[in-house]
């Protein structure tokens, strides 16, 4: 394999695990937000049924997209090789 696509593909793969981290601290963040206003159960509960919504509609269609472009690249870079 070329150097160049090598160092192309490390770099996405960075990229990708930097954004994929990036959302996992969001959520990690709001956790510890709930864990320090000492929530109820039904609050809990209520709070579970609102992230399996809310996640669907925001983290699921960055990380598609994130995910999405990272395997366009990536193949686009194989075929640039072999070709």
């Amino acid at each position: 394999m070329s150097v160049e696509l090598i160092v192309f593909l490390v770099i996405l793969f960075i990229f990708t695990l930097i954004a994929t981290l990036r959302i996992f601290k969001q959520e990690e963040n709001k956790l510890k937000q709930y864990e320090q206003l000492g929530d109820t159960v039904e609050n809990e509960m209520n709070r579970s049924k609102e992230y399996e919504t809310q996640s669907l509609k925001s983290n699921l269609p960055i990380l598609s997209w994130i995910y999405g472009v990272t395997i366009i690249l990536g193949l686009a870079a194989l075929f640039i090789y072999m070709f």
